[in-house]
């Protein structure tokens, strides 16, 4: 066992537990108001959400040390389980509505969100496939088509909640896990054109959502309507300057920002901790997604390797969504900012994935302990 942990990838195993306590502090910051003003405890959102983490912990652990190889035999389960899960939570009286959403199922105290369930164990479906699919990976309908059944039916889904947010955070996932499949490229481009024109058709089908899509890119247009929220995401950015106001000191999540402690809590951290604040975020998100991709690039084994990527390049997406949502340079989707939002089901669906990671590093060491033995011994027989 100590060997075991001798393995591990400290330093992405030290990023993730960085990452989960600066979220932590930053969503009592950011959540003081709105939770004293909604359930007079300004420490509301920061105490369930440190529920959640506590929660989290035996998960994180648990999955460090499962064999990565108990998904692959259990992913049959996992994808009906799932699609149970987001049939159910359409129901009437079983599924909890929420903003004008069925995308919750309400357990006491507890909200669960099937989607974000959904999110991991389309990576877990799609890096098994591919791996076993890797002889004809070349070939579209043999190699390419098949998985993208069951992916379209858990978007389809989704949608319905409706959730289009979530929805495009998984077909980024697969995306990823397909192109590192070493499927053809001409295919590659096929299904993202597919993926576009169905983004398109989607976001014109419900005004709400073109209008999340155009207003970004004029959102002084129309400030106290469609651009307000991104208007004043600016204003909280520009006012944090190099240091920031300081800890608890935002001015803007005091009612001007709405979603304050969830989707735009990055606004709050640049606001109050500054560029400094934000670069040290973003050092941590760096180290997950860098040794992320050397995990993957270190394992032989087709599933570990497409695991890897899959649910590293799934983190950075969201990261790279999230800020650019906040920042003005993509559409806002809803889409939270890992290990920092507020949300128990994300928070414990996403150290669950990133204890996944964390035990493939021990595999990619071995791995590469190996490669380097095998150098080593084939440099001497050279030499000799």
């Amino acid at each position: 066992m100590i060997n075991f942990f001798k393995k591990l990838d400290w330093l992405l195993l030290t990023a993730i537990v960085l990452l989960c306590i600066y979220g932590l502090i930053m969503i009592y910051s950011a959540g003081m108001l709105l939770g004293y003003e909604l359930h007079e405890d300004y420490a509301y959102f920061f105490d369930r959400q440190k529920t959640w983490l506590y929660l989290g912990i035996p998960v994180f652990i648990a999955a460090i040390i499962t064999p990565y190889k108990l998904y692959d035999r259990l992913t049959p389960l996992l994808v009906a389980l799932s699609i149970l899960s987001l049939l159910l939570v359409l129901v009437p009286f079983i599924g909890n509505e929420v903003n004008g959403a069925r995308s919750w199922f309400q357990l006491g105290s507890i909200s669960v969100q099937p989607a974000e369930i959904a999110k991991l164990v389309m990576i877990i479906y799609f890096a098994r496939v591919y791996a076993r699919k890797q002889p004809y990976i070349h070939q579209f309908g043999k190699g390419v088509a098949p998985p993208l059944a069951v992916l379209i039916l858990i978007l389809f889904l989704i949608i319905l909640q409706p959730d289009v947010g979530t929805g495009s955070m998984i077909t980024i996932a697969c995306g990823a896990i397909l192109i590192c499949s070493g499927a053809r490229w001409k295919h590659i481009l096929l299904l993202g054109s597919v993926a576009a024109l169905a983004i398109f058709i989607l976001a014109k089908t419900a005004s709400y959502r073109w209008a999340r899509i155009t207003s970004f890119v004029d959102p002084f247009g129309d400030a106290s309507d469609t651009g307000f929220q991104l208007v004043e995401s600016f204003i909280a950015i520009g006012n944090g300057g190099l240091l920031g106001r300081g800890l608890a000191q935002g001015v803007h999540k005091l009612g001007y920002l709405p979603e304050a402690h969830t989707d735009f809590i990055l606004a709050v951290i640049s606001e109050e901790l500054g560029i400094f604040g934000i670069l040290t975020l973003f050092l941590l998100y760096g180290i997950v997604l860098v040794r992320g991709v050397r995990v993957g690039v270190s394992l032989k084994d087709p599933f570990g390797k497409l695991l890897a990527f899959g649910i590293t390049f799934q983190i950075s997406s969201q990261v790279f969504i999230n800020a650019g949502a906040v920042s003005g340079l993509v559409p806002i989707t809803g889409i939270t900012l890992p290990f920092i939002s507020y949300g128990g089901s994300s928070l414990l669906i996403t150290i669950f994935a990133a204890g996944i990671l964390v035990h493939l590093s021990k595999h990619a060491t071995i791995a590469r302990e190996a490669r380097e033995e095998t150098e080593t011994t084939w440099g001497q027989k050279v030499t000799s």
